[in-house]
């Protein structure tokens, strides 16, 4: 009986199912035309020739001193930034900077909000 159950669910379940032979890939659209938002103004970025529009990319450190701070471009007053101390470290040091204060990091290498328009 258990069995007999078992096959009415299982022909129900595939009468259920329905299959295509198109493939979706060729149906969808130019992912432009439906993206919004955030995602729209990144694709509209990266088509214009900017392959980092949020400013994500990693700094190589320089020389950091209080005279000659390492540059950091924001489009905003303040910044999240990371610093990796040592080359072997295994955690990322972060710090926040603020427009016109530089910072020291627990390294000792400065750091300094520059302004940079927005895209």
């Amino acid at each position: 009986m258990a069995s007999l159950c078992g096959r009415m669910v299982l022909a129900a379940a595939k009468r259920n199912v329905t299959y295509t032979s198109v493939r979706f890939c060729k149906m969808m659209n130019d992912p432009l035309e439906h993206a919004t938002g955030i995602e729209k103004r990144e694709l509209l970025a990266k088509a214009a020739g900017n392959p980092d529009p949020f400013d994500m990319r990693v700094f190589k450190r320089g020389p950091g001193t209080k005279d000659s701070p390492n540059q950091i471009p924001s489009a905003f007053d303040a910044r999240l930034v990371g610093c990796v101390c040592e080359e072997d470290q295994t955690y990322v040091q972060w710090m926040w900077l603020y427009q016109g204060q530089p910072k020291r990091c627990e390294c000792g290498h400065w750091f300094k909000l520059v302004e940079k328009a927005p895209v």
